[in-house]
Order: structure tokens, then C-alpha cells, then sequence
């Protein structure tokens, strides 16, 4: 298997919204960011499915040593190595590569935050900075894309955070910030518990309204001179928010289960997005 094929089934197995987006690239481009993505899918694998954590932060380190390797152009994993040539031509960062790891030793040094300021700082790495890495390859002629890309990466990220409160709360985290709990008067053991409650509908309302918001953002800050070039964005934001909207519709019961998009509804949206970009 070759280190794209590598990717690419990384990628496909992981059953991501963003993988329809990818189908409708020029096929140097679709590598690169099926590239990016399997990277990304690599660091959140470590802490997802790594019970001890002391394992899980040699292995962050070692993947810290291989960006430097394929940095330094010898890469030993088939995500870097597949990543490397696209390193120069997209003009994509090592620091911002980093950073992604950074976020992920987030989640093992906390699992609550204070404020949205506080989470902001987590969705950055997590998400914003991947948003940037994103953009890079899709094409920029215009900087001002890179604060449509990151702030784009945050509502993507807010949506993921809304979709999986209950399955984050069976891992002992709850991403929703502290002070919003007690603003809506929601105690942490209410969602630990899956207790779902007019109060807790409340609360993801005003997530829900408050990352609609950020979507309208993000839109208006991309400039029309790139609007093509980041199809693939408004590929994945259309999936995204028809995502979001589902899950208001159906009530915020996302403590006891996973609300999705079918396969069909995502590449459907995927298409029709392409045509109107």
C-alpha cells in the first residue's frame, strides 16, 4: 500500500462529512488535504483510543519528532510521507502542524473550560488552525481567507462539540463552558448522567444560535476573489450546518445518541454546493 492509498483509506474509514467535500478537488489537491486529513485523524486517534495516558503522550511526542523528520525530508510514517511534497507547494506551516498536536494534549491535560474565551483557545488548535492549513491548499489570493478558514474551523468545531456532548461526558469531558452550565443551570452531572431537560434544551439552543452566528461570520469574511478556489469549504459548511439544523430538530437529544447525516443527504449536498460556488 502507498502512502497516499494509505491516506486515502484513512480517510475513507473514518466516515467524515469532510470526505465528500474532498471528491470534487483536482486530484494533486485531493491528496494533499486527504493528506492533512489522515495526519489530523492520526494525533486525535492517539487520545481517543489510548487508555493509558502516559502512552498516549509518548506517542503525541513521537508524532511531534515526525513532523520535524518530514520537516527536515525524512519522514518514516505514510502520513508524512504522503504529506511532504505538498509541504512546499501549499506553503503549509510546521508550527501549524504542531499546533494540531498542541490541541490534542489539551484534552488530556483538561476536560472542562471555564468560558468560551477559554475554549476558543482549544478549538484554535483543534480546528481553526486546520481550517488555515485547509485554505492554504485550496488556494489564496487574498489573506484576508485565512480569517474566513479559522473562523470557519470554529464553527465546525462548536458543531462537532454540540453533536457529541454525550459521547464526550461517557470519556469524562464536557467541552460546554462552566459558567454557560451555571448560567442555564445545568450542573456537569446532569450531562455525565445524560439527564436531558428543558434547561439543558435551553443551553443548546444558545450553542446552537451562537455557532449559526459564527457560520454567518465566517461567510461574510471570505473574499469573492477565492470564493471558487474554497468550494470545498462552503462544501463542508453546508454539510455542517444541515448537520446542526438536524440536531435542533430533533430536540438536542444528543446525551444518549449520535445524530448523523445520511450518505447520500451529505453528497447531495456536497454536489449542490459545488454548482452554486
Amino acid at each position: 500500500m502507498s502512502p497516499d492509498e494509505y491516506c486515502q483509506q484513512k480517510a475513507a474509514q473514518s466516515g467524515s462529512s469532510f470526505y465528500y467535500s474532498f471528491l470534487f478537488l483536482p486530484a494533486e489537491k485531493r491528496r494533499a488535504i486527504t493528506a492533512l486529513y489522515a495526519f489530523c485523524r492520526e494525533v486525535d486517534d492517539v487520545v481517543d483510543e489510548c487508555e493509558d495516558e502516559a502512552v498516549a503522550r509518548t506517542k503525541l511526542q513521537w508524532w511531534r519528532k515526525e513532523v520535524q523528520a518530514m520537516l527536515a525530508h525524512a519522514p518514516t510514517h505514510p502520513v508524512t510521507t504522503a504529506l511532504l511534497p505538498h509541504i512546499a507547494i501549499y506553503q503549509l506551516e510546521g508550527s501549524h502542524l504542531l499546533a494540531i498536536i498542541d490541541g490534542m494534549e489539551m484534552d488530556l491535560n483538561q476536560n472542562r473550560y471555564l468560558d468560551f474565551i477559554a475554549l476558543q483557545k482549544y478549538c484554535w488548535h483543534a480546528a481553526g488552525v486546520v481550517g488555515i492549513l485547509s485554505a492554504s491548499i485550496f488556494g489564496i489570493k487574498n489573506p484576508q481567507t485565512k480569517e474566513f478558514a479559522e473562523k470557519l474551523g470554529l464553527a465546525f468545531q462548536m458543531t462537532n462539540i454540540i453533536r457529541d456532548v454525550g459521547e464526550d461526558a461517557r470519556k469524562g469531558r464536557i467541552y460546554l463552558p462552566v459558567n454557560e452550565l451555571q448560567e442555564f443551570n445545568v450542573p456537569a452531572s446532569d450531562i455525565l448522567n445524560a439527564k436531558h431537560s428543558p434547561e439543558f434544551e435551553k443551553l443548546m439552543q444558545f450553542q446552537f444560535q451562537r455557532t449559526q452566528k459564527l457560520y454567518d461570520e465566517a461567510m461574510s469574511l471570505l473574499p469573492s476573489e477565492d470564493r471558487r478556489s474554497q468550494r470545498t469549504g462552503l462544501i463542508m459548511a453546508a454539510i455542517y450546518r444541515a448537520l446542526l439544523v438536524e440536531i435542533k430538530e430533533d430536540g438536542f437529544h444528543v446525551l444518549k445518541q449520535r445524530i448523523s447525516l445520511t450518505p447520500i443527504r451529505k453528497l447531495w449536498l456536497a454536489w449542490t454546493t459545488y454548482l452554486r460556488a
